[in-house]
């Protein structure tokens, strides 16, 4: 019979290898695109060194997504720490060893309660170059996240409060999340504030009375970016701390709240850039003195 469904077996065979080739460039080309779509993967230097945010109470390490897009974009190594929140001496031991492992100079952030943990964990490791606080605790050495919120007046958080008891009888506290996008993050949209709230990260109870150690910002240049309607933290204990840490730049943004970071997240990576070149000798873009509003 001289009916065949398929090519005589030269012809066959050299239909299977073009076909064969053709599926190897595309496979080729393919892995091609997807590693240019890929950012380059950045490595710590004097001018770009390893930006390390650390959230506080009630957030999680996502709440940093607005602000790792840009510093990666502009080529800074960043690691977004997952921080425990089982009391300030363990989350201070914690982020430090993790600062050991990470080499090179190294730019710290703090939100909230992470301010009192980096300006601890810095104490001590000379890759620290700067510190920034993001409507954060700077405390001195003594002093509580209690003492700081209670200094002045326009914290509201207490009330917004639940609690969760553990086995060995400590107390967890959350934001109850009707309350949440009032109280944390006013001005979010809803759909974002109660995402927020389902995955809030909780903190010991006990966390807001211990004492914090000797405070890096002492030793350590510090910047602060801070919302004038933080509920969390009164605007004039920002100012204060701020002004008390010699601050080189303070911005502070009218209208934001305890998520200042999350809704003016370019903004606040600016001013991160900002503290790296300075700290580097390399020419930054700071803006001088205190700068308010949107960016």
């Amino acid at each position: 019979m001289n009916n065949h469904r398929f090519p005589p077996a030269p012809r066959r065979a050299a239909a299977l290898h073009g076909a064969w080739l053709c599926a190897a460039l595309l496979a080729l080309g393919g892995t091609a695109l997807a590693q240019q779509a890929q950012p380059t993967a950045a490595h710590p230097t004097a001018a770009h060194p390893t930006v390390v945010l650390v959230h506080g109470a009630f957030a999680e390490s996502s709440s940093w997504d607005g602000v790792i897009t840009p510093l990666l974009r502009e080529g800074y190594p960043v690691r977004a720490i997952a921080l425990p929140l089982r009391g300030l001496a363990s989350d201070v031991q914690y982020v430090a060893s993790t600062l050991r492992s990470i080499p090179g100079p190294l730019v710290l952030v703090g939100h909230s309660f992470g301010g009192m943990v980096v300006s601890g964990a810095a104490q001590g490791n000379a890759q620290v170059k700067a510190l920034v606080f993001v409507n954060a605790f700077a405390p001195e050495q003594g002093e509580t996240a209690s003492d700081l919120a209670g200094r002045f007046p326009g914290a509201t958080l207490g009330p917004t409060l639940t609690s969760v008891t553990l086995p060995d009888g400590g107390k967890d506290l959350y934001i109850q999340p009707a309350k949440y996008h009032a109280q944390f993050c006013a001005d979010v949209p809803a759909a974002q504030a109660a995402q927020m709230a389902a995955t809030q990260r909780p903190i010991l109870e006990s966390a807001f009375s211990e004492k914090a150690g000797a405070p890096a910002w002492k030793q350590v240049p510090s910047w602060f970016f801070f919302g004038s309607a933080d509920k969390n933290i009164p605007v004039a204990a920002h100012r204060f701390m701020a002004q008390r840490a010699g601050a080189r730049q303070t911005i502070e943004v009218k209208g934001a709240s305890h998520v200042a970071g999350i809704t003016h997240a370019a903004q606040l990576a600016r001013l991160i850039e900002d503290a790296a070149k300075a700290t580097a000798g390399a020419p930054s873009a700071e803006r001088q003195g205190r700068s308010a509003g949107a960016p």
